[in-house]
């Protein structure tokens, strides 16, 4: 097993782009809503969804293609819209104010920290050890 560098780039990239353009787009509207119906559909099960949509051809194929990197890069930007709103829904009440409060951005902060340093470390320990098939 080979580790892709251009994808780790990719991913990572796309993860901190994404919370960085999501914190500065909704501070700056934040009656920003996709409704469904009467239903609020927040970003984090956007995210979901093309979470699966990606993570699919990364599970299933490898090797080198502008469709799996692009495929990274949405795994990126989805993981970054569930992970942004994670924190935020189990401590508040879900609202577009709540969305602006310490406790989300923070919370949003960490989380994905723990990821940027989860995919880190992955690199590093397949680097250290030389892991091969």
């Amino acid at each position: 097993m080979t580790l892709n560098k251009r994808r780790f780039i990719l991913v990572i990239v796309s993860l901190l782009i994404t919370f960085i353009s999501l914190r500065v787009y909704l501070h700056l509207f934040p009656a920003s809503n996709f409704d469904v119906g009467a239903y609020n559909i927040h970003h984090l099960f956007t995210g979901l969804v093309l979470v699966t949509l990606s993570t699919i051809p990364l599970a299933l194929f490898d090797g080198v293609s502008r469709i799996l990197d692009v495929a990274a890069v949405v795994f990126g930007v989805g993981l970054s819209m569930a992970l942004d709103e994670w924190v935020y829904l189990i401590t508040t009440d879900g609202s577009d104010q709540a969305y602006l409060l310490p406790v989300s951005f923070w919370g949003a902060v960490i989380v994905l920290s723990l990821t940027v340093a989860y995919t880190l470390i992955i690199a590093l320990l397949h680097h250290k050890f030389n892991i091969r098939d």
